[in-house]
């Protein structure tokens, strides 16, 4: 019997985690490859600060690479990417001068008004074979997933 391997499903039936894993990859492939033809030049990582910065305002770089689930040194380089577009700042945090809060720039939300139809519209596609009825019981059931998890020590 052939080893499964990270691309291609266990011969004994589907693996949960392993068709997640390859959904959540096309449809990172998918938001960076229409970004790309919408002239956007940000990758998957750097949506996905800019898009929580817009939707949550200023906060601290750690309190940003929590959120994502990254590293702090990967933020750092995250920030540095969308400072050097013109889709964020640093700022000094008020309640403390010694830190620094990451702010998104009028640009930054203008792009982030941009690229949000954009990735509403990679999940529409992506769901485009679903009834509505259907939709709303794959998010009902991956909430309870998530739930589940969020309860594990």
């Amino acid at each position: 019997m052939p080893v499964p391997t990270p691309t291609t499903p266990a011969p004994t039936g589907r693996s949960l985690g392993l068709l997640i894993h390859m959904i959540r990859g096309e449809l990172v492939r998918a938001l960076e490859s229409a970004l790309q033809r919408e002239g956007v030049d940000l990758r998957f990582t750097q949506f996905l600060a800019l898009k929580h910065l817009a939707l949550h305002g200023p906060m601290g770089a750690g309190d940003l690479a929590r959120a994502l689930d990254h590293d702090a040194g990967a933020m750092t380089r995250v920030i540095d990417q969308l400072e050097a577009k013109g889709y964020a700042r640093r700022q000094p945090n008020e309640q403390d001068r010694r830190s620094l809060r990451i702010a998104v720039t009028d640009a930054g939300m203008a792009a982030w008004r941009q690229i949000a139809l954009t990735h509403k519209h990679v999940l529409e596609h992506a769901q485009k074979d679903l009834s509505a009825a259907e939709r709303e019981q794959l998010a009902e059931l991956l909430d309870r997933i998530h739930a589940t998890l969020q309860g594990v020590d």
